[in-house]
Protein backbone atom coordinates (compact mmCIF):
# COMPACT_ATOMS: atom_id res chain seq x y z
CA UNK A 1 0.00 0.00 0.00
CA UNK A 2 2.81 2.63 0.84
CA UNK A 3 4.49 1.72 -2.71
CA UNK A 4 1.07 2.37 -4.34
CA UNK A 5 0.76 5.58 -2.86
CA UNK A 6 4.53 6.56 -3.58
CA UNK A 7 3.56 5.35 -7.50
CA UNK A 8 0.21 7.08 -7.06
CA UNK A 9 1.68 10.44 -6.09
CA UNK A 10 4.18 10.66 -8.68
CA UNK A 11 1.56 9.65 -11.59
CA UNK A 12 -0.09 12.63 -10.06
CA UNK A 13 2.75 14.82 -10.31
CA UNK A 14 3.45 14.02 -13.57
CA UNK A 15 0.16 14.29 -15.05
CA UNK A 16 0.04 17.93 -13.92
CA UNK A 17 3.58 17.98 -15.71
CA UNK A 18 1.83 16.75 -18.76
CA UNK A 19 -0.79 19.63 -18.44
CA UNK A 20 -3.95 17.50 -16.85
CA UNK A 21 -6.07 18.95 -14.53
CA UNK A 22 -5.78 17.56 -10.84
CA UNK A 23 -9.40 16.24 -10.78
CA UNK A 24 -8.98 14.40 -14.28
CA UNK A 25 -5.98 12.85 -12.89
CA UNK A 26 -7.69 11.67 -9.82
CA UNK A 27 -10.62 10.84 -11.59
CA UNK A 28 -8.68 8.92 -14.32
CA UNK A 29 -7.33 6.46 -11.16
CA UNK A 30 -10.01 6.04 -9.30
CA UNK A 31 -11.98 4.64 -12.04
CA UNK A 32 -8.94 3.23 -14.55
CA UNK A 33 -6.84 1.71 -11.54
CA UNK A 34 -4.02 0.79 -13.62
CA UNK A 35 -0.66 2.42 -13.34
CA UNK A 36 1.35 1.36 -16.79
CA UNK A 37 -1.82 2.31 -19.02
CA UNK A 38 -2.58 5.93 -16.81
CA UNK A 39 1.46 6.49 -17.60
CA UNK A 40 1.44 5.84 -21.23
CA UNK A 41 -1.59 7.48 -21.87
CA UNK A 42 -0.37 10.24 -20.05
CA UNK A 43 2.68 10.16 -21.86
CA UNK A 44 1.41 10.18 -25.55
CA UNK A 45 -1.12 13.14 -24.48
CA UNK A 46 1.79 14.97 -23.26
CA UNK A 47 4.05 14.71 -25.55
CA UNK A 48 1.40 16.10 -28.22
CA UNK A 49 -0.67 12.87 -29.41
CA UNK A 50 -3.93 12.29 -29.41
CA UNK A 51 -6.21 11.34 -26.99
CA UNK A 52 -6.76 7.93 -29.47
CA UNK A 53 -3.44 7.40 -29.52
CA UNK A 54 -3.43 7.81 -25.76
CA UNK A 55 -6.58 5.26 -25.69
CA UNK A 56 -5.42 2.62 -27.87
CA UNK A 57 -1.86 2.31 -25.81
CA UNK A 58 -3.78 2.66 -22.58
CA UNK A 59 -6.00 -1.03 -23.72
CA UNK A 60 -3.20 -2.99 -25.21
CA UNK A 61 -1.39 -2.56 -22.33
CA UNK A 62 -4.45 -3.59 -20.03
CA UNK A 63 -5.20 -6.28 -22.61
CA UNK A 64 -3.97 -9.05 -20.43
CA UNK A 65 -6.76 -8.24 -18.10
CA UNK A 66 -8.86 -9.78 -19.93
CA UNK A 67 -7.45 -13.11 -20.11
CA UNK A 68 -6.51 -12.34 -15.95
CA UNK A 69 -10.41 -11.71 -15.84
CA UNK A 70 -11.83 -14.94 -17.03
CA UNK A 71 -9.79 -17.05 -13.79
CA UNK A 72 -11.49 -15.55 -11.47
CA UNK A 73 -14.95 -14.78 -13.75
CA UNK A 74 -16.85 -16.97 -11.82
CA UNK A 75 -16.08 -16.03 -8.11
CA UNK A 76 -18.46 -13.28 -8.43
CA UNK A 77 -21.90 -13.10 -7.19
CA UNK A 78 -24.36 -10.70 -6.71
CA UNK A 79 -25.92 -7.57 -8.89
CA UNK A 80 -24.04 -6.48 -12.43
CA UNK A 81 -23.17 -3.13 -10.52
CA UNK A 82 -21.42 -5.11 -7.27
CA UNK A 83 -19.73 -7.29 -9.60
CA UNK A 84 -18.79 -4.55 -11.82
CA UNK A 85 -16.84 -2.64 -8.53
CA UNK A 86 -15.43 -5.63 -7.38
CA UNK A 87 -13.86 -6.29 -10.79
CA UNK A 88 -12.34 -3.22 -10.67
CA UNK A 89 -10.03 -4.86 -8.02
CA UNK A 90 -8.53 -7.54 -9.48
CA UNK A 91 -5.10 -5.98 -10.70
CA UNK A 92 -1.66 -8.33 -11.17
CA UNK A 93 -0.81 -7.65 -7.62
CA UNK A 94 -4.18 -8.88 -6.23
CA UNK A 95 -4.64 -11.69 -8.56
CA UNK A 96 -0.54 -12.82 -7.92
CA UNK A 97 -1.30 -12.79 -3.93
CA UNK A 98 -4.73 -14.16 -4.02
CA UNK A 99 -3.36 -17.29 -6.03
CA UNK A 100 -5.47 -16.63 -9.00
CA UNK A 101 -5.55 -19.03 -11.86
CA UNK A 102 -4.46 -22.00 -9.35
CA UNK A 103 -7.38 -24.43 -6.79
CA UNK A 104 -6.06 -22.29 -4.24
CA UNK A 105 -7.28 -18.83 -5.28
CA UNK A 106 -8.88 -17.09 -2.45
CA UNK A 107 -11.38 -14.40 -3.52
CA UNK A 108 -11.28 -12.41 -0.57
CA UNK A 109 -7.93 -12.02 -0.30
CA UNK A 110 -7.94 -10.49 -3.48
CA UNK A 111 -10.61 -7.79 -3.05
CA UNK A 112 -9.17 -7.03 0.25
CA UNK A 113 -5.53 -6.22 -1.04
CA UNK A 114 -7.38 -4.82 -4.38
CA UNK A 115 -9.15 -2.33 -2.38
CA UNK A 116 -6.06 -1.90 0.00
CA UNK A 117 -3.75 -0.72 -3.07
CA UNK A 118 -6.98 0.90 -4.67
CA UNK A 119 -6.81 3.39 -1.39
CA UNK A 120 -3.50 3.71 -1.58
CA UNK A 121 -3.16 4.29 -5.50
CA UNK A 122 -6.06 7.23 -5.42
CA UNK A 123 -5.02 8.85 -2.22
CA UNK A 124 -1.53 9.22 -3.70
CA UNK A 125 -2.65 10.23 -7.02
CA UNK A 126 -4.69 13.17 -5.40
CA UNK A 127 -1.57 14.34 -2.93
CA UNK A 128 0.62 14.66 -6.42
CA UNK A 129 -1.89 16.05 -8.81
CA UNK A 130 -2.67 18.80 -5.96
CA UNK A 131 0.82 19.24 -5.02
CA UNK A 132 1.81 18.62 -8.62
CA UNK A 133 2.06 22.17 -9.62
CA UNK A 134 4.35 23.02 -6.79
CA UNK A 135 6.53 20.25 -8.05
CA UNK A 136 9.36 19.86 -10.69
CA UNK A 137 9.36 15.80 -11.44
CA UNK A 138 12.78 15.99 -12.71
CA UNK A 139 14.39 17.38 -9.62
CA UNK A 140 13.29 14.45 -7.76
CA UNK A 141 13.66 11.45 -10.36
CA UNK A 142 10.18 11.18 -10.69
CA UNK A 143 10.17 11.70 -14.55
CA UNK A 144 12.16 8.06 -14.57
CA UNK A 145 10.57 6.18 -11.72
CA UNK A 146 8.00 5.28 -14.27
CA UNK A 147 10.40 3.81 -16.60
CA UNK A 148 12.36 2.00 -13.84
CA UNK A 149 8.86 0.83 -13.22
CA UNK A 150 8.53 -0.95 -16.68
CA UNK A 151 11.89 -2.06 -17.01
CA UNK A 152 11.43 -3.83 -13.57
CA UNK A 153 8.21 -5.59 -15.28
CA UNK A 154 9.93 -5.86 -18.38
CA UNK A 155 12.66 -8.11 -16.64
CA UNK A 156 10.49 -10.25 -15.13
CA UNK A 157 8.92 -11.31 -18.11
CA UNK A 158 12.73 -12.51 -20.06
CA UNK A 159 12.59 -15.87 -19.22
CA UNK A 160 12.23 -17.70 -22.54
CA UNK A 161 14.01 -16.63 -25.78
CA UNK A 162 10.86 -16.05 -27.93
CA UNK A 163 10.40 -13.28 -25.00
CA UNK A 164 13.70 -11.76 -25.14
CA UNK A 165 13.00 -11.67 -28.85
CA UNK A 166 9.70 -9.46 -28.49
CA UNK A 167 10.90 -7.25 -26.29
CA UNK A 168 14.45 -6.34 -28.56
CA UNK A 169 12.12 -6.05 -31.37
CA UNK A 170 9.63 -3.97 -29.70
CA UNK A 171 12.64 -1.84 -28.26
CA UNK A 172 14.20 -1.33 -32.00
CA UNK A 173 11.09 -0.14 -33.28
CA UNK A 174 9.98 2.25 -30.48
CA UNK A 175 13.77 3.42 -30.91
CA UNK A 176 13.71 4.46 -34.94
CA UNK A 177 10.06 6.26 -34.37
CA UNK A 178 10.52 7.80 -31.99
CA UNK A 179 12.57 10.83 -33.40
CA UNK A 180 10.23 11.02 -36.42
CA UNK A 181 6.93 9.54 -35.49
CA UNK A 182 4.18 11.68 -34.03
CA UNK A 183 3.86 11.34 -29.99
CA UNK A 184 1.94 8.23 -28.93
CA UNK A 185 3.05 5.85 -32.46
CA UNK A 186 6.28 4.74 -31.33
CA UNK A 187 4.58 3.58 -28.45
CA UNK A 188 1.53 1.50 -30.33
CA UNK A 189 4.24 0.19 -32.90
CA UNK A 190 6.12 -0.82 -30.47
CA UNK A 191 3.54 -2.90 -28.71
CA UNK A 192 1.99 -4.40 -31.76
CA UNK A 193 5.61 -5.40 -33.28
CA UNK A 194 6.22 -7.48 -29.77
CA UNK A 195 3.15 -8.72 -29.73
CA UNK A 196 3.59 -10.59 -32.98
CA UNK A 197 7.46 -11.36 -32.36
CA UNK A 198 5.86 -13.41 -29.33
CA UNK A 199 3.49 -15.35 -31.20
CA UNK A 200 6.03 -15.91 -34.42
CA UNK A 201 8.75 -16.54 -32.47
Amino acid sequence: MPAAFALGASFGVLARASRVGALAAIVMSGTTFAGSAQVAAISVLGGGGTVAAAVVAALLLNARYAVIGMTVAESFRGSILRRFGESQLVIDESWALSGGGTPRFDRRVMLGVGAALWVGWVGGTAGGALLGGLIDPSSFGLDGAFAALFLALLAAQLRSRRAVVAAAGGALIAAVLTPVAPAGVPILAATVAALAGWSRT
